[in-house]
């Protein structure tokens, strides 16, 4: 009955159907191929973390389902091609309309599937708004260039030129943390560069995900555009090894983004990796606006971004006013039910990660640190966690934590914590509170990172600006003018015994 019901629905009804469900039963999260909305085949329920119960049903491609899909996706490439940029911008604009409208119901299907407040995953849709519409503006400047040939000799008479053309299929492999910004970003500059694009959900947020791409779709999208699997590990290494897949982006840990390319081999590859953010307050800073700062974005989403702010490093001078202050304010954030507009930290993607952030905090305070807050987990809900002072050596030090806890060390010397920040393996982004401008060159200059956060935590980003990191952090920029260079080739068009230049030699 579920089946035939959500199965026999057109595509401009899917979205409602998604966003319908009150949480009483599993959402629908149908993949979509070739056009059609299925739910036949192997299901996969999504256990919400925070209610405990399922909240999505998802459809789990098979063999089949990916050779369909590739197969599809490689013959429908011309097709997207053919639409002029103003037909793709146009779509991308009602889109983010779409977004807008569509905000709360989408940011209560976020809390119910991986347990983030519903006023963060509001704030996500904001994200996703601005996000199509920056695609859609960009869209519109795709050009070209006219080369300066006759600078050189063998290039007198001729003419050259250029021009960005689709790649042709891309793959978008997007992770649990912010599932519908980061499928926006995605799968909309994607398109906007004239792409098709496969979407290989995350097995924690199948019901956003399927959202979203109904919401493109809805928007006036043509059903050459995109495609929509379920699945874990063996169904994105599939499609990463097909051979019609042009361009792969992938958001996810280091360990599975190396998997992805070792999968992957000879094609283009944007990798938006791990993270392992340090936050610098030298002692020049307002402690007050740091400890602020630092509290609020340390425990956003229960910390599982990848710039979540997870070492902070203060100058000794400031270090116990900084500790005080900063748990003041970490104490007063409000931790429950992520349904109430109220929470600000709720529980994070299951149990087994909300006993990995436990276990790291418990190794700390045996290594000697201080735990001055919280260290304990109600289910999936950690409760917001501060260590001080741990061995250089701690995990919640040298790993990726992706979780509710925020760890606070002292520094004496500048270059010596810019060396500390640089000895993690990632390089993500950085945060540094000060008003020197000798230091804030220094730290940009010195500090292996993609980003720099001036007066500002690590966790910051604008959807429009660049970025991405270095090292074990991946490679590629990842915003949409960036991307659509990633998802677009230069095609060259050389013009022998024709030049708009002189000819005389």
């Amino acid at each position: 009955m579920y089946r035939q019901a959500v199965s026999g629905l057109r595509r401009a009804n899917m979205l409602n159907a998604i966003l319908a469900s009150t949480g009483a039963e599993p959402a629908p999260a149908p993949s979509l191929l070739a056009g059609v909305w299925r739910t036949d085949g192997q299901q996969a329920d999504r256990i919400g973390p925070y209610v405990q119960r399922a909240v999505s049903r998802a459809t789990v491609a098979d063999d089949q389902a990916i050779h369909s899909a590739v197969q599809f996706s490689h013959s429908s490439a011309r097709a997207v091609g053919a639409l002029a940029p103003a037909a793709r911008a146009a779509v991308l604009e009602r889109a983010a309309e779409l977004a807008v409208r569509h905000r709360d119901a989408i940011a209560r299907l976020i809390a119910l599937e991986l347990g983030k407040p519903v006023k963060d995953g509001r704030g996500e849709l904001d994200r996703v708004a601005d996000t199509f519409a920056v695609c859609a503006a960009e869209t519109r400047r795709i050009g070209g260039d006219l080369l300066p040939v006759a600078g050189w000799d063998r290039g007198v008479g001729n003419t050259a030129l250029t021009y960005r053309a689709p790649a042709g299929v891309a793959l978008a492999i997007t992770p649990f943390n912010a599932p519908a910004n980061l499928l926006a970003h995605k799968l909309g500059a994607s398109f906007a560069a004239g792409n098709t694009t496969i979407v290989k959900a995350p097995p924690q947020a199948p019901a956003v995900s399927a959202a979203v791409v109904a919401l493109l779709l809805e928007a006036g999208a043509p059903v050459e555009a995109v495609q929509l699997l379920h699945g874990g590990g063996a169904v994105g290494a599939a499609l990463c090894a097909a051979p019609q897949i042009s361009v792969i982006s992938f958001t996810g840990s280091a360990e599975t983004g190396a998997a992805v390319a070792r999968a992957a081999g000879a094609k283009r590859l944007v990798l938006e990796l791990g993270g392992n953010a340090a936050t610098i307050v030298c002692d020049d800073a307002d402690i007050a606006q740091a400890a602020a700062v630092c509290a609020r974005t340390g425990y956003t989403n229960s910390g599982q971004s990848c710039i979540s702010v997870q070492r902070v490093y203060v100058h000794r001078s400031r270090f116990e006013e900084f500790v005080a202050a900063f748990g003041k304010e970490v104490a007063a954030l409000r931790v429950g039910d992520p349904l109430d507009p109220a929470t600000d930290v709720g529980s994070m993607v299951d149990d087994e990660a909300a006993e990995r952030v436990v276990a790291w905090s418990a190794e700390a305070a045996a290594g000697g640190a201080r735990i001055t807050l919280g260290g304990t987990r109600d289910g999936a809900t950690v409760a917001p966690t501060i260590v001080v002072d741990p061995p250089a050596d701690a995990a919640v030090v040298t790993r990726e934590v992706f979780g509710a806890l925020v760890a606070v060390l002292p520094y004496d010397d500048f270059d010596a914590v810019l060396a500390a920040c640089n000895r993690s393996r990632y390089g993500l982004q950085a945060g540094l509170f000060t008003h020197d401008i000798g230091r804030i060159i220094t730290a940009w200059r010195e500090l292996e990172v993609g980003g720099l956060i001036v007066n500002g935590s690590s966790n910051f980003r604008l959807d429009h600006v660049p970025f991405g990191g270095v090292k074990d952090s991946g490679f590629g920029r990842e915003s949409p003018a960036y991307m659509i260079e990633d998802y677009t080739v230069v095609k060259t068009l050389l013009l022998r015994g024709l030049s708009i230049w002189g000819t005389r030699t």
